[in-house]
């Protein structure tokens, strides 16, 4: 594993610089994060790459959490490809009721916070994903932006491996 990560991370500090940025904003959507991370190479391994990420992200602003949110779709509406797709295989959109029940919990989180509601949906499935929209929507405004950035930084995480993972384009 040690030269998977080494090459990963060797692959990553040598690339142009601008793919670099336009890859991670794919991560998350703030020009400062990507241009910060690029902008910190070389790095001397993947650690010390995903440790920066996390500073990073946790150093986001309100107004950047809500700039990264705008590329993001709504948890359970139909996604036909990319990460995001990827991320939400969990949710059965085949289910009506609990697709009605995630569109109607996504209408009162946006109505109480002003914003979509974000999750790291990889690995969990829709009723999960709504038990947690329906536990969320009682924090306070300021206390659910520091949940989103803490989910952005987990969807982060997630989105930096795959580009680690991704050989170099020829």
């Amino acid at each position: 594993m040690a030269t998977e990560d080494g090459s990963a991370i060797q692959r990553y500090n040598a690339g142009p610089a601008e793919e670099r940025y336009a890859e991670l904003l794919r991560c998350v959507a703030v020009p400062r994060w990507a241009r910060a991370l690029v902008d910190g190479r070389p790095y001397a391994d993947v650690a010390q790459l995903r440790r920066h990420a996390a500073e990073l992200t946790a150093g986001l602003t309100e107004a950047e959490v809500l700039l990264a949110l705008a590329d993001h779709p709504k948890i359970g509406q139909r996604v036909s490809s990319g990460w995001s797709r990827a991320e939400q295989s969990g949710v059965d959109d085949r289910n009506a009721e609990l697709a009605e029940a995630l569109r109607a919990g996504n209408v009162a989180y946006e109505q109480r916070f002003g914003h979509i509601y974000l999750v790291c949906a990889t690995g969990r499935d829709g009723a999960d994903l709504l038990a947690d929209l329906t536990a969320r929507l009682t924090n306070e405004p300021a206390e659910e932006i520091d949940v989103v950035r803490t989910e952005l930084g987990r969807i982060a995480e997630l989105r930096l491996t795959r580009i680690l993972a991704e050989p170099e384009s020829p």
